[in-house]
């Protein structure tokens, strides 16, 4: 198992501070003893109400690239307050992590009304995913059906000098795949516009691009 250690405290003074090199060793700790790998220790001083910390970001794309597979905290309030935690617990499970609790030695507990509210955030992000794609579908078909739009025709090698085949999908697979559709929607959505692609294709452009923008950071 690949661990990211989050330790969270909500204040600078040097007594908060104290908290937070204790959490990092004792996860540290429990980590080692379960035979986990240590990817990353991220040390944050942000309120627990925040949704957009930058640390707790950073643990999700590990996650998000498939370069960790669980989160570890001392309890939930270091995870996040209120709706935040709930928000990033989300976050979390989308991208096939867990978060582990050294409080409960296991899997962080979530009552029943929390359970709900993932699962009920949960379809409504699969709706609002299925409705941005069939969006995109007939936008696409409009402007071929009823503006004349070909896409193939701004292609390199058609003696125009427009994009290359090879170039425009990539911007466009990264736009759709941030948008939360699928390798297979993304890949019928550059279908309908001219480009043709597999799914396997475009899970590759995927990567490809995801290592070069590791290279660049």
């Amino acid at each position: 198992m690949r661990a990211i250690v989050y330790a969270r405290v909500s204040t600078e003074n040097a007594r908060q501070e104290t908290s937070l090199e204790r959490q990092v060793a004792e996860l540290t700790a429990f980590a080692a003893a379960s035979g986990w790998q240590v990817v990353q220790v991220i040390k944050e001083q942000e309120s627990g109400f925040a949704d957009d910390r930058e640390g707790f970001i950073s643990a999700l794309d590990l996650l998000r690239r498939r370069r960790a597979d669980c989160l570890l905290v001392q309890d939930d309030s270091r995870l996040g307050r209120g709706n935040a935690k709930l928000a990033l617990l989300y976050q979390v499970h989308k991208y096939g992590g867990q978060v582990f609790s050294l409080e409960e030695r296991g899997p962080l507990g979530l009552t029943e009304l929390e359970q709900m509210v993932l699962q009920v955030l949960g379809v409504v992000e699969e709706y609002q995913r299925r409705l941005i794609n069939r969006k995109i579908s007939r936008g696409v078909r409009r402007a071929i059906n009823e503006k004349g739009f070909r896409p193939e025709q701004n292609l390199a090698n058609q003696g125009g000098g427009g994009r290359s085949r090879i170039d425009a999908p990539i911007a466009e697979i990264v736009r759709l795949r941030q948008r939360g559709l699928t390798f297979n929607e993304i890949a019928l959505t550059l279908r309908g516009m001219g480009f043709t692609v597999s799914k396997a294709t475009v899970h590759r452009r995927y990567q490809e691009w995801e290592a070069e923008q590791e290279d660049n950071a």
